[in-house]
């Protein structure tokens, strides 16, 4: 999903991080067959988490808008019944007044710094086993910082020069793009949009309508979740801007700052 300083009016947690493109490479050669990423996990609407276990999935909290009435999730296309949800306590969603002065004043300053003070995790526990598809390992290294990872989502889609709607469909076609994380600490590891002789190949941003989708990096030939999309910095009014240019920075939850908890939360929630 990653949360958009943009659409306050309607909801700060809206998803995020499908993929904003390269204006100059060919949308075909982002594209991918979901059977390339079976784990991939659909929220109801929009967002996205990972199946990391035969009965756990891993998304960002805020794609969670009820969560006490999520009944379902889908998997590798089949619908999968949900036992319970176990959101981190350390998450925190965005107070309306910001909303409200965001909405007022088109500045948002405040609640970027409210956005990365949460801790965006939650846990799914399925009330069966998925078989037939592989659950991803978690990344084990702390050393994002530098590396080139992976990113996939069905959310809204655009190109650079120009970026996309606030008001896009935010399930469209399920793309993968690559970036390069430019900062990595505590709860975070961001990236910025590159363009020209900066950009990777298949450069891209994540976009409204897949948070909680995964972060990949490659590790002894295997594809790691390292990281999950959550929120982006859009510069500028906040209720006019359009996400997804160049320049623009993302930001995803950080997995191995969560490793013990996932693993203590998935131990104790065994029965």
């Amino acid at each position: 999903m990653i949360r958009p300083l943009v659409m306050l009016a309607a909801s700060l947690s809206v998803a995020a991080n499908a993929a904003v493109i390269r204006h100059d490479v060919d949308d075909a050669k982002y594209r991918i067959a979901a059977s390339e990423f079976a784990a991939l996990v659909d929220m109801p609407g929009a967002g996205h988490g990972t199946l990391i276990a035969p009965r756990w999935v891993v998304t960002a909290a805020h794609t969670i808008q009820q969560r006490q009435e999520l009944q379902q999730v889908v998997i590798n296309g089949q619908p999968r019944a949900v036992e319970r949800v176990v959101v981190h306590p350390g998450y925190k969603a965005v107070p309306q007044d910001l909303i409200d002065q965001a909405m007022a004043t088109g500045e948002a300053v405040l609640i970027v710094t409210f956005l990365a003070a949460s801790d965006d995790i939650a846990l799914i526990k399925l009330k069966d086993p998925v078989s037939g598809v592989e659950p991803v390992r978690l990344y084990a290294g702390n050393d994002e910082f530098g590396q080139i990872f992976r990113f996939l989502g069905k959310g809204a889609t655009g190109v650079g020069t120009e970026g996309h709607s606030p008001t896009a469909p935010q399930r469209t076609e399920l793309r993968q793009g690559f970036n390069k994380v430019t900062s990595a600490h505590d709860r975070w590891f961001c990236y910025q949009f590159d363009k020209g002789p900066a950009a990777l190949p298949l450069e891209a941003i994540g976009s409204n309508g897949d948070s909680g989708g995964p972060a990949l990096i490659e590790a002894d030939g295997q594809w790691l979740l390292a990281g999950m999309m959550s929120w982006k910095f859009v510069e500028g009014d906040v209720r006019t801007s359009r996400p997804g240019r160049y320049g623009q920075i993302n930001c995803n939850v950080r997995l191995s700052h969560y490793r013990l908890w996932i693993e203590s939360e998935m131990a104790s929630n065994r029965g």
